[in-house]
């Protein structure tokens, strides 16, 4: 690892937690549905939806707010009337009012990496949401840049890495997502490495043996240190 000079975090859920409010809205979702469909059966539907608008709306609250009502529309058959629809929009809004927590560790972690490396965020999602969290998370000063991206495929960690002004072996991206954090950053030859979270979105999820030399995975960011400090 001696030729990384940039150290790249995905924000959400390796640096605070994300996904299981998420869950609690969609549960609260399918609670909302159950006169029209059981709730795993509303869970399904409104996966589908999610997956079919990214291209459209992209990843964030916002875009999950919008397929819950689409969601809503079809499953009912049109019936939801306007209490209803207002009461998605209510579990949308209390997701952005969410307080900001983070993980474990990650501020002493990036403590103790910022004198050595230029560190940076590179997270996917809707931009007004994540600079709130940013700005909410009281981490934002120990980063050299912040990149919102609106997906993160190969291309996108290129323009990245072309941005930074690096070659893609001194790069290294930490993540909780096989998929978004690590397969498109080791086909560039940059480094990688898995920091599982305990619930993970199901459009993200991937069950794959990666076996890569620029590869780590690893249970807690803390036990990269004795290496990255070495």
């Amino acid at each position: 690892m001696t030729n990384i000079k940039v150290i790249a975090f995905d924000a959400d859920d390796t640096l605070w937690i994300n996904e299981p409010y998420f869950r609690e809205t969609e549960e609260a979702f399918c609670r909302l549905m159950v006169d029209f469909l059981p709730p795993h059966t509303a869970a399904r539907e409104l996966l589908q939806t999610e997956i079919k608008n990214l291209p459209l709306y992209g990843y964030g609250i916002k875009g999950f707010m919008l397929s819950m009502i689409e969601t809503a529309l079809h499953i009912s058959g049109g019936m939801v009337d306007a209490n209803g629809i207002d009461k998605i929009l209510e579990l949308g809004k209390a997701l952005l009012a969410r307080p900001i927590e983070l993980l474990e560790g990650v501020e002493e972690t990036l403590v103790a990496l910022k004198s050595r490396y230029r560190l940076v965020v590179a997270t996917k999602g809707d931009l007004l949401d994540q600079e709130r969290k940013l700005r909410l998370s009281g981490i934002e000063h120990h980063f050299h840049h912040i990149e919102i991206m609106s997906d993160k495929g190969t291309r996108d960690y290129q323009k990245l890495i072309k941005h930074l002004d690096i070659q893609p072996d001194a790069f290294m991206m930490i993540g909780n997502s096989l998929k978004s954090d690590v397969l498109p950053v080791l086909e560039l030859g940059a480094h990688a490495v898995h920091v599982p979270f305990h619930i993970t979105w199901e459009h993200e999820q991937i069950h794959q043996k990666i076996e890569h030399a620029h590869f780590r995975e690893v249970k807690h960011v803390r036990e990269l240190l004795p290496e990255l400090l070495a």
